[in-house]
């Protein structure tokens, strides 16, 4: 072989070494690393559609939580009365046709507003509300409903105990007072294998208080009365000890929730804080030791 065409030869094995480098870099090693990305990040919560699964449902100045665990489904409150035909549309998004529990932690419009257009929809299971009748439209409206469906208004006692799947709930706190509602509030303890979660209502400090011997260390917090400076104590907070805070409450609002007294308790004790006011819908997802959070856009609030 003559010496130029060696030369040829050798430049072109040493073009097909590169060429050959560069594929097994680019189709193992590259993507080794992509995956061991993604392995990080999914490590923090290990996919199941068994999980458990809350959505902080972003209804404006009002509450709405749906809860889910495996093939059932527990809803706490829901919203005004303009958010309820909203909601539903958005459930049966979701392929709900059922809710196992429904609870309307008080009779305030802001809470039980959809409640009507919930029951008119949905077969429901179980239905939990303060015994503290008022005169309102809404509340008649949520009376009517559950009337027409022949589902039983309940009102559950204190230390009571229910559950989704192997998600489990504990009453901590539910009032007669009907000169103050918010009073009334039923709270509301979740634990699901080694996580808890509190859901206050809009229950003040005088609930927060009379609940305060109870076990109320939770590593998430559904604050109280949308952040107003009439819940949240110091020692109230001190007790619970969260990780997190969900606060629901609506842009620009008149009462000027969240108080900037409530969210500096909060940041002072060193809680990331999550609100639908400036982050939509917030799902929160499970797998019993680690948390995952997600903001999603949904239409679902009606003011």
């Amino acid at each position: 072989m003559k010496k130029r065409d060696k030369k040829k030869l050798l430049n072109l094995i040493i073009v097909l070494v590169i060429i050959l480098g560069s594929y097994i870099y680019t189709n193992y090693f590259e993507k080794e690393d992509i995956n061991k990305s993604t392995t990080s990040v999914e490590q923090t919560i290990n996919v199941s559609s068994d999980n458990l699964k809350i959505y902080f449902l972003d209804v404006g100045q009002a509450d709405s939580i749906l809860i889910s665990k495996g093939n059932e489904y527990a809803l706490i409150d829901a919203g005004n009365n303009e958010d309820g035909q909203l909601l539903v549309q958005y459930f049966k998004s979701l392929g709900i046709t059922k809710l196992n529990y429904v609870i309307g932690t008080h009779a305030h419009e802001d809470h039980i507003g959809g409640m009507d257009d919930i029951i008119n929809n949905f077969s429901i299971e179980k239905f939990y509300m303060p015994n503290a009748i008022t005169t309102t439209k809404s509340f008649e409206d949520v009376l009517d409903a559950l009337d027409a469906h022949q589902v039983k208004f309940e009102t559950p006692k204190i230390n009571d105990e229910f559950s989704l799947n192997d998600a489990n709930f504990q009453v901590l706190h539910v009032g007669t007072n009907k000169n103050d509602l918010n009073e009334t509030s039923i709270v509301l303890r979740l634990t699901y294998k080694n996580t808890s979660y509190l859901f206050m209502g809009d229950a003040p400090t005088s609930v927060e208080n009379d609940i305060m011997s109870e076990n109320i260390k939770s590593d998430v917090l559904k604050v109280g009365h949308h952040g107003s400076q009439y819940s949240t104590s110091d020692t109230f907070l001190k007790k619970v000890n969260p990780k997190y805070a969900i606060i629901e409450v609506g842009k620009n609002n008149i009462y000027n929730h969240p108080k900037e007294v409530t969210l500096n308790k909060l940041k002072k004790a060193g809680v990331q804080v999550y609100r639908t006011d400036l982050d939509g819908t917030i799902l929160l997802t499970s797998d019993g030791k680690n948390y995952n959070f997600e903001k999603i856009k949904t239409n679902i609030n009606g003011g």
